[in-house]
Formats: structure tokens, C-alpha cells, sequence
């Protein structure tokens, strides 16, 4: 058990710092936000626009708050 959330914290980890890669990514928001969208919609997840900037917004907020 012990090592199941060992595995789960290192997901973690990996999934948040590639978001802050991706969002402190020098790229151009515009451009950054198509290439999640592109992802998502690979993985079979569609959004809207607003969807799309709420959810980048949120993963935004969630690195604000794990830097402090």
C-alpha cells in the first residue's frame, strides 16, 4: 500500500510540473492553449473556449499556490 502512494505522489508531481512547463513555457498563450486543447482532444476531452480558459486558469491557480 505504502508503495502505491509512493507511485501516485510521483504522478502527481510529474503531471503539476509538466503544467508549469507548459504554462511558464516561453510561448504565446494563444499558441499554448491550442497545444493542451490539441492534447486534450487526442485523449478524447472536448472544451469550449471558455472551458479551455477556465481549466488553464485553474491549472494557473494551482501553481500559484504550490510556489508559495
Amino acid at each position: 500500500m505504502k508503495a502505491i502512494n509512493y507511485f501516485l505522489a510521483f504522478i502527481g508531481g510529474a503531471a503539476v510540473g509538466a503544467a508549469a512547463g507548459l504554462l511558464f513555457a516561453p510561448e504565446k498563450g494563444v499558441e499554448l492553449r491550442e497545444r493542451i486543447a490539441e492534447q486534450l482532444r487526442k485523449r478524447g476531452i472536448h472544451l469550449n473556449r471558455t472551458e479551455m480558459n477556465n481549466l488553464v486558469d485553474d491549472i494557473a491557480e494551482e501553481l500559484t499556490k504550490t510556489q508559495e
